[in-house]
């Protein structure tokens, strides 16, 4: 399935919806070692218990009962796993075997440019009309849902050229993608002081108004930064909306009053990239972090690279100084596939990975700041792969977790308790003397295709395999 086209995902039972079925998953390994059976019900985890232990919910009969005599349907036919109703159909209670998979809570991105993605190789200037953007933002969130993002945040310019019209399209993207995908949206104005500032305010409040779910913008691109500051804040306050602004953070001294104004706000305030933190001395960075961190404000990184709303787009930020010092670091796409950057991939896994690989983070605290610490900055509730959370979750081919960061390609992505999203990637090699002895798996027909590198020869589809 090509990356540019992603299509619709399968659901294993025709019969789920998002929310009330119900679905088990057997055979899953934790990121503890532990190999366990999880039931979800309702969009939430039902149970956790040892593999082997748990059974689907069987289906109810007649009036609303389960069926009698155990595991059989109306009939008396034998029925071990409670999945027929009585027309003969896969019940509300479905199952999906997760062996060889390592089950996640499932990450989120906040911080995607989904107006402009996807137009790094479209000749001319970028197209804002409604119906371009309503194509490109959804293609967008499925690709990044395919990657496991059950969430994410759009920075979504108005004013100027796309007026109001991205930000529409956004917001009818987000409908389109009820029950597949969570998306929330940030209203970004160009400029808010001045005499061109008016205007800008003027289309900040009415993109409130509209529907968009955060204030934000950047400004070091207006000619009074801290006077853009006062004016997203008090718009923020007006309407209760949690605040998201884009800053490089080069200049230690705007940064510490943005933090100092912005402290204390709720539902809270995120800034980033803070590329430019990287650029100063430690002791700079570490008054900086300190600042952040009394402040409550989350620093939203792109390792995967930069975004277009950046003044001096470069570099990256001081993930473990920040985090050393109590911020609460998160990690974003940034720009998918514009001219920021033609080969952003939208995958939080790829950014877990460059966290571990590139800033020295421990595998679990990489994938922390692309699912916990992430969620808690787009204001959504915890995940733990324990009874009684959202179930919200990506299962990854592999049996660790720095492995699944390494070689992540196969994929099942849960959303509110119904797989929505599924990848899989299957390794073959030619034939020769090597691939004989080696017992490598084959091309052609009867090959047996090995999936990302784990185990031996699959020789069979496994549940995260396409038709």
């Amino acid at each position: 399935m090509p990356d540019s086209q992603p299509q619709p995902p399968h659901s294993p039972s025709p019969s789920d919806s998002a929310g009330p079925g119900s679905l088990l998953l057997t055979g899953a390994r934790l990121a503890d070692g532990r190999t366990v059976d999880v039931r979800l019900h309702g969009g939430r985890i039902e149970a956790v218990g040892t593999a082997g232990s748990l059974t689907p919910r069987r289906a109810p009969g007649p009036g609303g009962r389960p069926y009698p005599g155990g595991h059989r349907d109306p009939d008396g036919h034998p029925d071990p796993d409670g999945r027929r109703d009585p027309g003969g159909h896969p019940g509300p209670g479905g199952r999906l075997d997760l062996g060889g998979y390592l089950l996640l809570p499932a990450p989120a991105d906040p911080h995607v440019h989904a107006d402009t993605a996807l137009t790094a190789d479209v000749p001319g200037p970028v197209s804002y009309d409604p119906e371009d953007v309503q194509r490109r933002a959804t293609e967008a969130a499925l690709l990044q849902l395919g990657h496991g993002a059950t969430a994410s945040r759009a920075h979504v310019r108005v004013g100027d050229v796309a007026g109001l019209g991205a930000l529409t399209a956004v917001l009818r993207t987000r409908r389109s993608l009820r029950g597949l995908a969570e998306l929330t949206a940030v209203a970004m104005p160009r400029v808010l002081t001045g005499v061109a500032g008016a205007d800008g305010l003027a289309i900040l409040r009415d993109a409130v108004k509209m529907g968009a779910d955060v204030v934000g913008g950047c400004p070091d691109l207006d000619p009074d930064p801290t006077g853009y500051v006062e004016a997203v804040l008090e718009v923020a306050a007006e309407h209760g909306c949690p605040v998201d602004l884009h800053t490089d953070a080069a200049d230690p001294a705007r940064l510490a009053r943005l933090a100092a104004m912005a402290g204390g706000l709720r539902p809270g305030v995120a800034v980033g990239p803070c590329d430019g933190l990287g650029r100063l001395p430690a002791e700079v960075v570490s008054r900086a972090a300190d600042g952040l961190a009394a402040a409550g404000v989350t620093v939203v990184c792109l390792p995967q690279g930069a975004c277009g709303a950046s003044d001096h787009p470069g570099g990256t930020a001081p993930v473990r100084l920040l985090r050393a010092a109590g911020v609460r670091v998160t990690a974003g796409s940034g720009a998918l596939r514009d001219v920021s950057n033609p080969v952003g991939r939208g995958d939080p896994l790829e950014a877990a990975y460059l966290l571990a690989s590139r800033h020295g983070l421990r595998p679990e605290e990489a994938y922390d700041a692309v699912s916990a610490a992430a969620r808690a900055a787009l204001g959504l509730p915890e995940v733990r792969v324990e009874a009684g959370f959202p179930a919200e979750l990506v299962a990854v081919r592999g049996d660790r977790l720095a492995g699944a960061l390494s070689l992540s390609y196969s994929r099942i992505v849960v959303h509110r308790g119904r797989v929505v999203a599924r990848t899989s990637a299957v390794r073959e090699y030619g034939d020769s003397t090597g691939a004989t002895d080696l017992g490598l798996p084959r091309q052609g027909r009867g090959g047996r295709g090995r999936r990302d590198g784990h185990g031996g020869p699959d020789g069979h589809r496994g549940p995260g395999d396409m038709p």
